[in-house]
């Protein structure tokens, strides 16, 4: 199956994602919380600058679970309000 590719849209919500871990980080460097989250550093990085604009689900979630922000508040920040 090949995958379509992906939208302007998706790279936007992607940015809007890596911006929100970003900032939930906070002073932690991205090295702590890749650690805690059990992904290596450059896939946060990666994420963090929308680099990678669907990241793997579970992945999402280990790194929204280190930096304190609740996936369903992800979720509402990283979303278009038109959806």
């Amino acid at each position: 199956m090949v995958r379509p590719p992906l939208s302007q849209q998706d790279r936007e919500r992607g940015i809007r994602l890596g911006e929100r871990l970003r900032a939930a980080r906070g002073e932690r460097t991205s090295v702590e919380v890749a650690q805690a989250a059990g992904v290596s550093v450059e896939t946060l990085r990666k994420i963090e600058h929308g680099r990678v604009p669907t990241p793997a689900f579970f992945t999402v979630v280990a790194i929204a679970r280190v930096v304190g922000l609740p996936v369903e508040t992800l979720c509402e920040e990283s979303l278009p309000a038109t959806l």
